[in-house]
Parts: C-alpha cells; sequence; structure tokens
C-alpha cells in the first residue's frame, strides 16, 4: 500500500509540474487600447498584443494565463518572475534592454501630441517651452520629455486617461503617449475632450516587441521563431489588422 500511494504522489507531482510547464503567464495593461484593454463586455483582456500571445502560446503549445498589470509594474513582475512574458504596446528601448530581452519587433510607431478640443494650434515640441505637459511614468515618453529641460513641468501619470481628463480639464498643456493609443481612443470616444496634433513631429519611433527575462532565453528563441513563422504567413499583419493598426 505503501509503495502504490508513493507511486501515486509521484504521478500526481509529475502531472502537477506538467500543468505549470503548460501556462505561459503574461503581463498587459488595461491601458493601452488597441494593443492591450479589457473587453467591457467579457471583462477579459483583449487587443492586438493580447491575441499575438495567445496565437504564440498556442504555437507553443502552452495555455496564456494573463496577468494585468500597471504600465510601470510590467517589468519588476517579469524580473521577480510573477510573469513569464510581457505583451503591451511597449518599445523596445536601450534602457529597458539593459534589464530584460526583447523579442524581434512586431509593430513601429513614434508619440503623439495631443491638446484640449478646442485648441487648434499647430504645435511642435520647442513650442510648449515654459508650459506643464504630462506623459504616463514608466514610458520613454516621460524619459524625453524630462530630458528636453525646457518645460515647466512634466507630470507623470498613471493611465493615458487620467492626462487626457488634465488637458480637458486646462490643468495641463499637453499630453504626450503612442500615437495608436491615442487615435484609437479619441476616435472611438469624442466627449474625452482631447485631440491629436496635426502635423506634430514625434520625438522618435519606437519598435514594440515582447519581453522576457534574461534568465529565459529558451523563451525567447522559442517566441521569436513564433512571430517569425507568424510574419511569413501573414497571421501577425491580420492580427494587427484587426484593431486598425
Amino acid at each position: 500500500m505503501k509503495l502504490r500511494s508513493l507511486a501515486l504522489a509521484s504521478t500526481l507531482a509529475l502531472s502537477a509540474l506538467s500543468a505549470q510547464a503548460d501556462e505561459l503567464t503574461v503581463g498587459v495593461t488595461t491601458t493601452g487600447v488597441p494593443f492591450t484593454f479589457v473587453d467591457t463586455a467579457t471583462q477579459k483582456p483583449t487587443g492586438a498584443m493580447v491575441d499575438l500571445a495567445a496565437a504564440i502560446a498556442e504555437d507553443l503549445g502552452d495555455t496564456p494565463e494573463f496577468a494585468i498589470n500597471q504600465f510601470s509594474a510590467l517589468i519588476p513582475a517579469l524580473e521577480t518572475g510573477k510573469i513569464d512574458v510581457i505583451s503591451a504596446g511597449m518599445l523596445a528601448t536601450d534602457k529597458r534592454k539593459e534589464v530584460v530581452d526583447f523579442s524581434d519587433t512586431v509593430y513601429s510607431y513614434g508619440d503623439g501630441m495631443f491638446v484640449a478640443a478646442d485648441d487648434d494650434t499647430a504645435y511642435q515640441l520647442d513650442d510648449l517651452a515654459g508650459e506643464i505637459v504630462g506623459a504616463q511614468i514608466g514610458t520613454t515618453f516621460a524619459d524625453k520629455l524630462q530630458a528636453k529641460g525646457i518645460f515647466k513641468e512634466v507630470k507623470l501619470y498613471d493611465s493615458l486617461v487620467d492626462i487626457m481628463r488634465d488637458v480637458k480639464l486646462g490643468r495641463i498643456k499637453a499630453g504626450f503617449g503612442d500615437l495608436p493609443i491615442i487615435a484609437y481612443q479619441v476616435g472611438q470616444n469624442p466627449a474625452l475632450g482631447v485631440k491629436l496634433v496635426e502635423g506634430y513631429e514625434p520625438m522618435g519611433i519606437g519598435d514594440v516587441a515582447l519581453a522576457v527575462s534574461k534568465e529565459n532565453p529558451e523563451l525567447l528563441a522559442e517566441v521569436n521563431a513564433s512571430i517569425a513563422a507568424m510574419k511569413e504567413s501573414g497571421e501577425l499583419a491580420e492580427i494587427f489588422a484587426k484593431y486598425g493598426l
């Protein structure tokens, strides 16, 4: 009986390990429409990067488990092992590459400037010297604005919606964020009271990629292989096109 119990315990332990190995925990945010957001009907994460992560997990034979985080908490969650991969509208910057490894590029874009809906001025960055502007904490845009050193203040926010609220109310002159995310949100909800500045020249163009721990090169190789296959088949383009990207 004792041997049979030990055998059963071993089988159960192996089954538990297999189940754990087959789960891919993906860090996403709720504030990155159309890359990552929550579907109000299902209350589940959705968006281009969510669909992409799900497709990659399927290709690897894993089950995706999505973990919602603030954008600024994504890399810490990856470093502490709370998640296996980040799949969000995150740009693969040199600074981030110091602490995480990025996959091959899946999408590229620049920053957008937005102002109050009744402001028709065609601003460029230097036109806002001495003004208060806003950006999301943990983003490359916040770093670049602070490095510029021409503003009265660069206010940092947890979410893009909070920046839009303060721009609408006149608390700050302009906000900065991911161009496709801003365009999607403003297009879907004019009541936000802000608009993109036409003709604004971005501070730079960045590449979106998935991020994995530097301690997990095997996963990075598998993710890159999946991305390459989806680029070849056209599935990657189809995923982004579904969300107007």
